[in-house]
C-alpha cells in the first residue's frame, strides 16, 4: 500500500500570545517593526536631547537671571574717595582781594554773566561782586545756597550782605574738588540719579540711541531688522540695533568680545533686566556706566563725571548745547573727543540737536540758536582732578595709617584737606618760573635744576600747598616729600636756640669767638670748620654770629652747650629722624626733606608751640556720617621766651644780614623772619622763612647731587621771595611774652644804657638775664637828637 506524499510545513514562529505566524508574516512584520522601532528611538533620542537642552538652558537663564539681579541690586560701582582743598572763608577783613575771589569762583565752574539768576552765577561791578552759591555739605554743617552781595575797599573784602537781608559776618563758598583715589581698574565716576538727569538730556539721548526705549521689552526686533537691511544694502555696518538695555548690559556685565554668543547672552540679558526693574532705574543705570572719555589713565564714567570733566559744572547747569555734546559723544568718545577732535563733536554735536528738533523735542529756531553755540568746553580737564600729585601723595600717606586702599578706593568717602589752591597755584608758578630764571641768570644747564616747596599755615601747622619739582602737574619723584638732603645752616637756629635757653649764660649779645679753630675726634683726626667767606671775624655777639650765618662761632657754640642738648631741641620741635651727634650736624651736616624743614620752621612761627603738620581735617562716609577727625594738636615744646628772642634774630637775617636779597621781593615792613642754607659744593640751596600767615619752605638743586652753583642767597632765597610776593602774605608782629623784657644796650660796651645814649639800641632778654652795669654814656646830652636819627635806620 503507497504511503501518501507527505506535506512540508511551513516554518512558522508563535507570536506573543503563542499562536503561531508563517514566516512571510513574521518576515514582512520584523521590517516594519524595525521601521517603527527606529522612528521611535529618534524621537525619544530628540525628545530627551530637547528636554535635556530645555534643562541646561533654563539653568543658565538662571545663572544669568542671578547675575543681573545680584549686581543690579547690590552696589553696582566701586566709587572713588573725593578729596576736597581748602574752602575759602569770606568775612570783613579778610585779605582776600578781588583778584582771588575771581580766581576761586572759575576754579569752582561759576560762570561770569551780566545778572547772576542762577546757582553757580556771578558778576561784577568794580569792587563789588553778586554771587549765587550752591549749596555744599561739610562735615560740620550744611552751607545753604545763597545770593550774596560782596564789597572791596583797597583790596580788602569790606562786607558780605545777603541780597534782600542783612549783613553776614562769615560765608564759606564750597569747597573745591581736588582729586580721587580711583580704583585698581581706574574708572571715576560721579553718581546721579534718574531725578537729577535733565529732561533734554534725556531726550536727546532716547532720540539717538533708543527711540522706542519706554515702548519695547529690553530688546527691539524691529530696531533689528531695520539695521541687518541697512547694513544689507550699505555693505557694511554702518547701524546698530542694540537697545540702551542692551549698551547698558554690555557695558555692566559682560567683556566686549564681538561674538554671536555674546550678543546672544546680551539679548536674554537685557530680557531679564527689563522684566525685573523700571524704566528709569535702568536709565539711570546707563547714565551713570556709560564710558565718555579718558584722561590718562582714569576712565570717565557717567554723564556726571563727563559734565565736571568737561565743562568744569555740575550736569543740571548745563545748557541745551552743552547736554547735546554730552549726547553725541556716547557713540564715539575718543572720536568725537572735543578736546582733540573739536570739527567733528561740533559736526554731531549739531546732528543732535536736529533730530531733537525732528522728533519735535525743540523748535527748529532754539535747535538753530543752540548748533551756532562754540562747545564751550574748559581748556582745563574737570575741577583739576589728579592736578595735585605732590599733595595728593602727602594725603595718601597720612590715610593709609588709618584705612585700607580698598576703603580708600571704592567706598565714596568724602576727604577734606587743608590744600588751598590759591597758595597752591602761586606755589607752582614761582617755583617754575624761578628755577628756569635762575638758570639763565648765572649760566646754568638748562633743565638741570630742580626744586620743591611747601607752604604752611603758621600757627596750626596745617599744608596750604605742596610742590614736588618744576613740573608740578605730573606725578613722580616727590621731592617735597623724598628728596633727603643736607640742610646746611638752616640747622643753625636750633643751635642757637638751645644756647637762648640758658639765659643765664646766653643773651643776643653774649660774645662769641669766631676765630680758627680744630676739632679732634675720638679717632684724632682733626675737623677744621671754615666760614663762608674764609675769614675769621674775631668777637662777633651772638644775633650777628647767626644774622650773618658765621660757621666758626656757631661750632663753637654748639660744642659748648652740648650736641646732646641741640638734638633735644630738635626733636623737641618735630624732628624725628635719627641725627649722628656729631660736629658737623651743627653746621647741617643734617638731612631732612622740605618737609621736615617745614616743621621745624613751624614751631618757630608758633611761639614754640609745637602741631603735628596735617593735611587732612575731616573724612566723612559717602552717606555725610563722620568717620574720621584730625584735630588740630598743640603743645608747647620750647619755653616761648627764648624763641622770642631767637625769631628777632631771625628777622635780623632777612632785614641785614644772608637773607637781605629779599627786599627786592618783600619790603621790610613786612618783618619776614627767616635762614639761608647752602651746603658744601653749592649741591643744595635753602629758604626757610615765615610771615604774619604763613611759613615756607623752598630747596633748589639737582636729582644727581652735582653742584647747582647757587647759594642759599643766591638760589632758594629768590625763589621764596617770588612765590610770597605772589601770596600777599601778613607782616610778621611778634607778640612779646611776659617772660621777655626790652632793655636798652650800648652795641660798644655791651652795657645796659637808655633812649638817651646816641648808639643805644633796644634788645630782649629773658627777665633777669640783661646786663645790670650801666654803660657810661647814660645821661649824656643830644641823646634825644641821635635816637631820632637813627630811627630812620631802624
Amino acid at each position: 500500500m503507497a504511503k501518501a506524499p507527505v506535506k512540508k510545513r511551513r516554518k512558522s514562529t508563535r507570536t506573543p500570545k503563542g499562536r503561531k505566524r508563517s514566516s512571510r508574516a513574521v518576515k514582512r512584520g520584523g521590517r516594519g517593526s524595525r521601521r517603527k522601532s527606529t522612528k521611535g528611538r529618534w524621537l525619544l533620542r530628540f525628545i530627551a536631547l530637547g528636554f535635556l537642552f530645555s534643562l541646561v538652558a533654563g539653568v543658565y537663564v538662571l545663572y544669568l537671571d542671578h547675575q543681573v539681579r545680584t549686581k543690579f541690586e547690590g552696589k553696582r560701582w566701586a566709587v572713588p574717595a573725593r578729596v576736597y582743598g581748602r574752602a575759602l572763608e569770606l568775612y570783613p577783613g579778610a585779605a582776600v582781594t578781588p583778584v582771588q575771589l575771581t580766581s576761586e569762583l572759575k576754579r569752582l565752574g561759576y560762570s561770569k554773566v551780566s545778572h547772576p539768576k542762577q546757582a553757580a552765577s556771578w558778576s561784577r561791578n568794580g569792587n563789588r561782586f553778586l554771587v549765587r552759591t550752591r549749596p555744599f555739605s561739610f562735615w560740620d554743617g550744611k552751607e545753604p545756597a545763597r545770593y550774596l552781595d560782596f564789597r572791596f575797599k583797597a583790596d580788602q573784602l569790606s562786607t558780605i550782605r545777603k541780597v534782600g537781608g542783612g549783613e553776614l559776618p562769615l560765608v564759606r563758598l564750597e569747597a573745591p574738588e581736588i582729586g580721587s583715589i580711583y580704583p585698581a581698574h581706574n574708572e571715576d565716576r560721579v553718581l546721579v540719579q534718574r531725578k537729577d538727569l535733565p529732561d533734554l538730556l534725556v531726550k536727546a539721548l532716547l532720540a539717538v540711541e533708543d527711540r522706542d526705549f519706554y515702548r519695547h521689552h529690553g530688546v527691539n526686533p524691529k530696531a533689528i531688522a531695520r539695521a541687518v537691511w541697512v547694513n544689507m544694502r550699505a555693505g557694511g555696518v554702518v547701524q546698530g540695533g542694540s537697545t540702551l538695555t542692551q549698551q547698558l548690559v554690555k557695558n555692566f556685565y559682560l567683556t566686549r568680545e564681538r561674538s554671536l554668543w555674546r550678543k546672544l547672552n546680551e539679548a536674554v540679558m537685557a530680557l531679564l533686566l527689563d522684566a525685573y526693574y523700571e524704566k528709569d532705574d535702568i536709565l539711570g543705570a546707563y547714565a551713570n556706566e556709560i564710558y565718555l572719555g579718558q584722561d590718562g589713565q582714569r576712565a570717565i564714567h557717567g554723564f556726571g563725571l563727563a559734565s565736571h570733566f568737561y565743562f568744569n559744572r555740575h550736569l543740571k547747569e548745563l545748557d541745551l548745547p552743552k547736554l547735546a555734546l554730552l549726547v553725541a559723544m556716547v557713540k564715539g568718545p575718543s572720536y568725537y573727543d572735543p578736546r582733540r577732535h573739536p570739527e567733528r563733536a561740533l559736526k554731531r554735536r549739531n546732528l543732535v540737536l536736529q533730530l531733537l528738533a525732528d522728533q519735535g523735542a525743540i523748535t527748529a529756531a532754539r535747535a538753530k540758536k543752540a548748533s551756532a553755540a562754540s562747545l564751550g568746553v574748559t581748556s582745563m580737564e574737570g575741577k583739576g582732578r589728579g592736578s595735585y600729585p605732590a599733595f595728593m601723595g602727602l594725603v595718601r600717606r597720612q590715610l593709609h595709617r588709618d584705612y585700607r586702599e580698598e576703603d580708600l578706593n571704592s567706598e565714596g568717602l568724602r576727604i577734606f584737606t587743608t590744600l588751598d589752591p590759591w597758595i597752591q597755584k602761586h606755589a607752582e608758578e614761582a617755583v617754575a618760573g624761578s628755577l628756569k630764571r635762575l638758570e639763565n641768570r648765572h649760566k646754568l644747564p638748562a633743565k638741570k635744576l630742580e626744586g620743591a616747596a611747601v607752604v604752611l599755615d603758621s600757627q596750626n601747622g596745617e599744608i596750604l600747598g605742596v610742590v614736588g619739582g618744576r613740573k608740578s602737574r605730573y606725578s613722580g619723584f616727590n621731592r617735597a616729600l623724598d628728596a633727603v638732603r643736607p640742610v646746611g645752616s638752616l640747622v643753625k637756629p636750633a643751635v642757637y636756640l638751645a644756647a637762648l635757653m640758658d639765659s643765664q649764660k646766653y643773651t643776643l649779645i653774649s660774645q662769641l669767638d669766631d676765630s680758627r679753630f680744630t676739632v679732634r675726634g675720638g679717632d684724632g683726626k682733626g675737623w677744621s670748620p671754615r666760614n663762608y667767606d674764609r675769614q675769621s671775624h674775631g668777637e662777633v655777639p651772638l644775633h650777628q654770629a647767626l644774622a650773618h650765618s658765621y660757621n666758626l662761632s656757631t661750632v663753637r657754640l654748639g660744642l659748648d652747650i652740648g650736641l646732646g642738648e641741640v638734638l633735644d631741641v630738635l626733636a623737641e620741635l618735630g624732628i624725628s629722624r635719627p641725627i649722628d651727634p656729631v660736629p658737623a650736624l651743627l653746621l647741617g651736616a643734617v638731612s631732612l626733606s622740605p618737609l621736615e624743614v617745614a616743621q621745624l620752621y613751624q614751631s618757630f612761627a608758633a611761639g614754640g608751640f609745637h602741631s603735628p603738620l596735617r593735611a587732612i581735617r575731616e573724612v566723612q562716609a559717602a552717606d555725610g556720617q563722620p568717620l574720621q577727625r584730625y584735630p588740630l594738636t598743640v603743645h608747647q615744646a620750647v619755653p616761648e621766651g627764648p624763641v622770642y628772642l631767637l625769631n628777632r634774630n631771625l628777622q635780623e637775617v632777612v632785614r641785614s644780614g644772608t637773607g637781605k636779597g629779599l627786599s627786592a621781593y618783600l619790603p621790610q615792613r613786612f618783618n619776614i623772619a627767616g635762614k639761608t642754607g647752602t651746603t658744601d659744593k653749592l649741591r643744595d640751596s635753602w629758604f626757610a622763612g615765615f610771615s604774619g600767615d604763613r611759613v615756607a619752605v623752598v630747596w633748589v638743586g639737582r636729582d644727581d647731587n652735582k653742584p647747582a652753583g647757587l647759594t642759599g642767597s643766591s638760589g632758594a632765597l629768590q625763589v621764596w621771595g617770588d612765590m610770597m610776593r605772589r601770596m600777599n602774605p601778613q607782616p610778621l608782629e611778634l607778640i612779646r611774652p611776659e617772660s621777655v623784657e626790652l632793655v636798652w644796650i650800648d652795641p660798644q660796651s655791651g652795657l645796659r644804657a637808655d633812649e638817651g645814649c646816641s648808639e643805644a639800641r633796644q634788645y630782649p632778654f629773658i627777665v633777669g638775664s640783661a646786663p645790670v652795669a650801666t654803660s657810661s654814656c647814660v645821661g649824656e646830652s643830644g641823646g634825644s637828637l641821635g635816637r631820632i636819627f637813627r630811627s630812620f635806620f631802624e
